[in-house]
C-alpha cells in the first residue's frame, strides 16, 4: 500500500482503507478463483495496482465520465481506477464468468458504487463510453475493432474520448501507422517492472 501513497500522496482516507483492502480481499478470493498468478499476489500493489493507475497519469477523469474495461480479468485497470475516481463510472467486462464474479465480490466488499459488471464478449456490447481501458488483452488492431462505435460523441475531459490502453514491449509494428500517443510508464514510477510498459492512447 505505501507504493500506491508514494505516487498518489493525497488520497482521502476512504480511498486509502479501499486500496489497503485489496490484499486481503484478492487472496481471498483468488484461493478460490484463481484469477492472479501466485507470482503476482505477492506483488499485486505494483504489477496490479500501480500498474492500473498509470492511466492516472496521463489523465484524470472528470466527474460523470463513462468508461468501459474490456477483458477486465479480476478487475484491473477498472477496480484501482474506480476507488481514484469515485465519481466516475465503470462498466468492466470479461467473457469468463468466474472472473466478473470475483470483481462484482472485490467491488462489492470495496462499496465502490460507481462500478458496474457484465460477463460478456466485447463486440457485444452495445453501449457508448468516454472512454476504453484495458490492460495487453489483444493486439491494437484487433483492440481497435472491438472498440469501434462505443465511443460518445461529447467530450468532456482534458483527452479526447479514446482508448487508454497498458502495454509492454516492442509495440512499433503493432501501432506502425495508426495515430497515437505513447507515454512511458518509467517517466511516472521507478520501479524496474515498469521499464517497458506504456500507456498508449488513440484518441477517437
Amino acid at each position: 500500500m505505501q507504493i500506491i501513497h508514494k505516487y498518489f500522496p493525497d488520497l482521502t482516507e476512504k480511498k486509502i482503507q479501499q486500496f489497503s483492502e485489496l490484499q486481503n480481499l484478492y487472496e481471498y478470493w483468488n484461493s478460490k478463483i484463481n484469477v492472479i498468478s501466485r507470482k503476482d499476489m505477492d506483488a499485486l500493489y505494483i504489477n496490479h495496482v500501480l500498474h492500473s493507475l498509470a492511466i492516472a497519469k496521463v489523465i484524470q477523469f472528470k466527474k460523470g465520465t463513462s468508461i468501459l474495461d474490456i477483458g477486465t480479468g479480476g478487475g484491473f485497470p477498472g477496480i484501482p481506477l474506480a476507488i481514484l475516481f469515485p465519481e466516475a463510472d465503470f462498466l468492466l467486462v470479461d467473457s469468463i464468468g468466474k472472473k466478473i464474479k470475483v470483481v462484482n465480490e472485490v467491488s462489492t466488499n470495496l462499496g465502490l458504487n460507481n462500478v458496474r459488471t457484465m460477463h460478456e464478449r466485447a463486440e457485444n456490447i452495445n453501449k457508448t463510453f468516454d472512454f476504453i481501458v484495458s490492460r495487453a488483452v489483444t493486439n491494437m488492431t484487433d483492440f481497435k475493432k472491438w472498440a469501434k462505435g462505443k465511443f460518445n460523441k461529447k467530450h468532456s475531459n482534458s483527452l479526447g474520448n479514446g482508448i487508454l490502453y497498458l502495454k509492454g514491449g516492442d509495440l512499433s509494428e503493432e501501432l506502425r501507422g495508426m495515430s497515437h500517443q505513447k507515454h512511458e510508464i518509467a517517466n511516472f514510477f521507478e520501479e524496474d517492472f515498469f521499464e517497458t510498459k506504456k500507456v498508449i492512447y488513440i484518441s477517437y
